[in-house]
């Protein structure tokens, strides 16, 4: 038997009934302005640091000029970039890196991060921190050993020389090929520890029972990191891989503090192409700009290439 409500009850329930929506629709805007006070101060540092000066970067390729002397030169600076042939030269070095390196990079860290991924392992953890420890170590002192490893009279030449593998000492950084050997070999040293650790957060996800049944049936180790391993791990092969082409087109640090850009600009990356028409050569700002949205029109031409190709959707 349902209870009578008094008038002065009726006249509360209305007024608490009326009051709910108000009260959570009060609640949601006092959420959403304490979600906008936490992300407002990081959006106004991105835009203020990263999206205005892509913004100036873009108007500034359309111009010529430096100080008061700037003036619009429509698209002047995007075709003289097809008529550059020190551009040409980076362009071809960087692409030259991009092939030698990361494809021997990335399978180097796969084969790590399955042996460091093995159960048996004594000392997993000791072999993934030595692995890891090259990315974290800073560019400018592991370029200056690279360089005193691979002088005239440094270790490298010293110990191809007692193998008795070359008869007189190689000067690494005088000649074009040796020059960008040399800056492929330092990429692939500082970088595969930093690939194996995705490769090896990937293998962690795997079944270990999908390896034992693959070896019931038969399957040795190298038909299971064949057949099993890479289908299992291609999306961060794919991210690794574009992670990667993006870096090395970008590449700076390495070309500047070994080799300089050199023996005659053979080993010159369009970063520091750039940072040399910027602040080395008579200052070409809008040029540097022009350059620097051709390069990223490229990366995003690769990675979109890439996705499609790796995405069996």
């Amino acid at each position: 038997m349902e209870r009578e409500l008094t008038p002065d009850k009726q006249k509360l329930e209305k007024m608490l009934m009326n009051e709910k929506p108000t009260n959570v629709m009060k609640l949601k805007v006092k959420q959403n302005m304490i979600g906008w006070g936490f992300v407002l101060p990081a959006a106004l540092l991105i835009f203020t640091f990263y999206f205005y000066p892509i913004f100036r970067a873009f108007i500034l390729s359309f111009q010529t000029g430096v100080g008061a002397n700037i003036r619009f030169a429509g698209l002047a600076n995007y075709k003289r970039i097809f008529l550059d042939p020190l551009f040409k030269t980076s362009l071809s070095n960087v692409f030259i890196y991009l092939v030698l390196q990361v494809p021997m990079m990335l399978f180097l860290a796969l084969i790590l991060a399955s042996l460091v991924n093995d159960e048996k392992l004594r000392g997993r953890g000791l072999f993934r921190t030595a692995l890891f420890l090259p990315c974290a170590t800073s560019l400018v002192s592991y370029a200056i050993i690279f360089r005193s490893l691979f002088a005239l009279d440094g270790f490298v030449n010293a110990l191809l020389m007692n193998l008795s593998i070359i008869s007189r000492p190689i000067n690494w950084i005088g000649h074009p090929w040796t020059a960008r050997i040399l800056i492929v070999i330092a990429l692939t040293w500082r970088w595969t520890g930093y690939n194996m650790i995705f490769y090896l957060a990937g293998l962690q996800n795997i079944n270990f029972s999908i390896y034992e049944a693959a070896k019931i049936d038969g399957a040795n180790a190298f038909s299971s990191f064949f057949r099993i391993t890479i289908p299992l791990l291609k999306p961060i092969i794919l991210l690794t891989t574009i992670m990667s082409t993006n870096g090395t087109l970008q590449i700076f640090d390495e070309t500047m503090n070994l080799t300089n850009g050199g023996p005659a600009n053979s080993t010159l990356s369009i970063s520091q192409y750039i940072y040399k028409l910027s602040f080395v050569y008579s200052p070409r700002f809008g040029y540097a700009a022009a350059i620097s949205f051709v390069v990223f029109i490229i990366v995003a031409i690769l990675a979109f290439i890439q996705l499609k190709v790796g995405d069996e959707r």
